[in-house]
């Protein structure tokens, strides 16, 4: 702790005897540098500073009156005597181990896992059911173009799991990951990611940036000497009392002091392991839904008042649906600017995403609107996890079945608000052909009627969004079983077998889910320090 304290003042010191100053600032949507510097020298009353940006998020509410809030962290040596806060960081304290651990699936719960075991001196083994990003695209553009899945190369499966190709979204509701949040952060903009992503409110990469960054990101786990094997998929694996011995690919088995499984919410072929060597898994709530896709130019106008905003690339929305006697609605992964995908893993699956690039560009925006359920719930009785999976591939099999192939069921919003077959679609951003259908045919009678009432709602708080389209099936907001496991992952019943990551059931999006890794790694660490 002195040391960290005599860096602090020996910066200070060496930075011209600047004093720090925090300040909150608004400005226009549209400001420059220049601008923000000139009012930080008005509020401040000083000439000679450098500034850090700390957060910024834009305020709507008054769209008459729309502006960046800025809280910013000013150096001085016109100011009082102040000194910057301690920092505090995620810490991983390095020794060379003789201790190997095996991380399954490179999503950012795999991926982060891996790094930090590696930098704490761990020797590392990244096995990888998919390929490498820079091929997973090309396999990608050719089921777009083809309509022929790749099971193992897809939208959900390969390096940098379904994060990969999605809008980036760098938010997490876990108020309790400040420093794995930071760590996250950090890497990602070493790596090349845009350094605004440190302080914006709602930041996000876009699919654009992610496909650009994760090579680095590879090296970077390769510098520290981690192996990292692509198309290796895990078969089976060997466990003899509380301990997990091996585990075996296609091609070899992997022995290890500690195994971590970060696999996803969409491999239900590693579920179906898990469950079969009596890991335990109990049901959890979840939601599933529909995507809803606008023009972007409505969402703009609903929400500043106006068609576009200088400064400002997409407008966005989060809306929320609770009812007596209905089940709650939300929107989820809302994706101004972007595209909808498939994101089925499976062949005879069919399951839709969001995604947009960077500059939230497209012509269109998609959200999830989803409803939260609990399965025994909707079919009356207690379930168990093999069963609930059963009815959840059911599900997305009866969507496919529709056409036995990826074009998908859509409906306009306002006809479905009318209990109406659309007769017409609208343009679409959907790489494949949409046709007519009526949703009360594919969900139980609670979920549509549940997502008809709140497009209701959500009509009355977005002007003009019953006048978008609703398609597909919307079924991975979250996984639908959760493992037993304490809060570092490790399995109830085991000593070195880790699940984490959205599989788990335990988190959502690529800040939970990476923290989640980091959470694993350290308790690893920790149990051999």
């Amino acid at each position: 702790m002195l040391s960290m304290i005599f860096k602090f003042i020996s910066g200070f010191f060496l930075e011209n005897k600047n004093s720090y100053h925090e300040i909150e600032i608004k400005m226009p949507s549209n400001y420059q540098e220049p601008a923000l510097k000139k009012e930080i020298a008005r509020h401040l009353k000083i000439k000679e500073f450098h500034y850090h940006i700390l957060k910024k998020s834009l305020d709507a509410r008054n769209k008459k009156n729309i502006f960046w809030l800025l809280r910013l962290a000013v150096f001085s040596p016109e100011l009082p005597f102040k000194l910057p806060p301690l920092e505090k960081k995620l810490e991983i304290p390095y020794q060379k181990r003789k201790k190997r651990v095996v991380v399954v699936g490179m999503g950012p719960s795999g991926f982060f896992a891996a790094l930090v075991l590696a930098q704490a001196g761990f020797e590392v083994k990244v096995l990888e059911q998919g390929k490498a990003v820079e091929e997973r695209k090309n396999d990608i553009e050719n089921f777009e173009k083809t309509g022929i899945l790749n099971p193992l190369s897809n939208y959900s499966f390969g390096e940098g799991g379904a994060g990969a190709f999605s809008d980036g979204k760098l938010t997490s509701r876990n108020k309790h990951i400040s420093l794995e949040r930071e760590y996250i952060l950090k890497t990602f903009i070493e790596a090349g990611a845009p350094p605004e992503i440190g302080y914006l409110a709602y930041p996000h990469i876009g699919s654009d940036i992610l496909y650009q960054i994760l090579p680095v990101l590879r090296k970077q786990l390769s510098l520290y000497q981690a192996e990292i094997l692509f198309q290796s998929k895990v078969i089976g694996f060997e466990k003899k009392n509380n301990r997990v011995d091996s585990i075996q690919t296609d091609s070899k088995e992997w022995e290890a002091d500690d195994f971590i499984f970060a696999p996803g919410h969409s491999s239900y072929h590693t579920y179906r392991l898990f469950l079969s060597h009596k890991i335990p898994f109990i049901v959890k709530p979840s939601a599933i839904g529909v995507r809803v896709e606008h023009p972007q130019k409505t969402v703009n106008y609903s929400q500043w008042g106006k068609e576009s905003l200088p400064g400002v690339k997409a407008a966005e929305y989060k809306l929320t649906f609770q009812e007596k006697n209905s089940l709650p609605v939300y929107s989820f992964c809302m994706c101004p600017g972007g595209k909808i995908i498939p994101a089925a893993s499976e062949t005879g699956q069919s399951i839709v995403n969001g995604v947009s690039n960077y500059q939230r560009n497209s012509s269109f925006a998609n959200s999830a609107v989803v409803a939260g359920f609990h399965l025994k719930d909707i079919l009356n009785q207690d379930i168990k996890s093999v069963d609930a999976l059963l009815w959840l591939i059911g599900l997305e099999n009866k969507f496919f079945d529709l056409k036995k192939s990826y074009e998908i069921p859509a409906a306009k919003i306002e006809d479905f608000i009318k209990k109406k077959v659309s007769s017409a679609l609208l343009a679409s951003s959907y790489p494949f052909s949409l046709f007519p259908y009526d949703f009360d045919q594919l969900f139980p009678e609670v979920i549509a009627e549940s997502l008809r009432k709140s497009m209701i709602q959500f009509s009355s708080k977005i002007r003009g969004f019953e006048k978008g389209q609703m398609m597909g099936l919307e079924s991975k907001t979250s996984s639908l079983i959760q493992a037993v496991r304490n809060s570092e992952g490790l399995i109830e019943g085991f000593e070195n077998l880790y699940i984490t990551g959205e599989g788990s059931g335990f988190s959502g999006g690529i800040i939970s889910s990476a923290a989640d890794g980091i959470k694993a790694a350290i308790g690893i660490i920790q149990k051999y320090s």
